[in-house]
């Protein structure tokens, strides 16, 4: 059986992260492997990669087969383009110059890429939580407007009912009045 990359589980329940290894295909997931080559974790965005990426290079190169969870992690990193590339160069179809120019533009662009996704993910964020404190400012305004409302209605019914109690007061003390002048 040949060698694979595949990923090795680690972490906690619902919380995954692996580690990027090289391992005899006849071994368990996560038992002995040959060598670590890096690791994955797929909970942060965009996803961490830490790779050993000539190790990585040399195992593709000697006939490693990835997964294809990590297939797609190497072509992520540029693993596959290198091996690739550097075929070319043992085959005579470029020279290694060549192959680094084209290699390091395509890197200096994925960079680029990469950076543009995480600026757009911290402005996203960024957006998000102002639009939460807007919403919640007029929230809060509403709610202290219905307070001052009820505050000020709960004052004029008190002082209509002072009113009243004068009033009344004031009417006893007329009927109190005139009723000895009757007698």
């Amino acid at each position: 059986m040949p060698a694979r990359i595949r990923l090795q589980r680690h972490g906690k329940k619902n919380q995954p992260f692996y580690h990027i290894v090289v391992a005899d295909g006849r071994a368990p997931r996560d038992g002995k492997f040959i060598e670590k080559l890096g690791t994955y974790n797929p909970l942060t965005n965009p996803a961490t990669i830490e790779l050993n990426f000539d190790r990585a290079v040399e195992w593709v190169k000697n006939g490693a087969q990835p997964s294809d969870t990590v297939r797609r992690i190497l072509s992520y990193k540029g693993v596959l383009l290198r091996r690739h590339l550097q075929i070319g160069v043992e085959k005579g179809a470029i020279s290694q110059e060549v192959a680094d120019v084209r290699f390091n533009e395509w890197m200096q662009a994925k960079e680029a890429k990469i950076a543009s996704a995480k600026s757009e993910v911290e402005n996203n964020a960024r957006n998000i939580r102002k639009a939460r404190m807007e919403a919640e400012k007029k929230a809060n305004e509403t709610k202290a407007a219905a307070v001052a409302a009820k505050r000020q209605a709960a004052i004029e019914a008190a002082a209509a009912a002072k009113a009243e109690a004068e009033a009344a007061e004031g009417a006893e003390a007329a009927a109190d009045t005139e009723a000895p002048a009757e007698a």
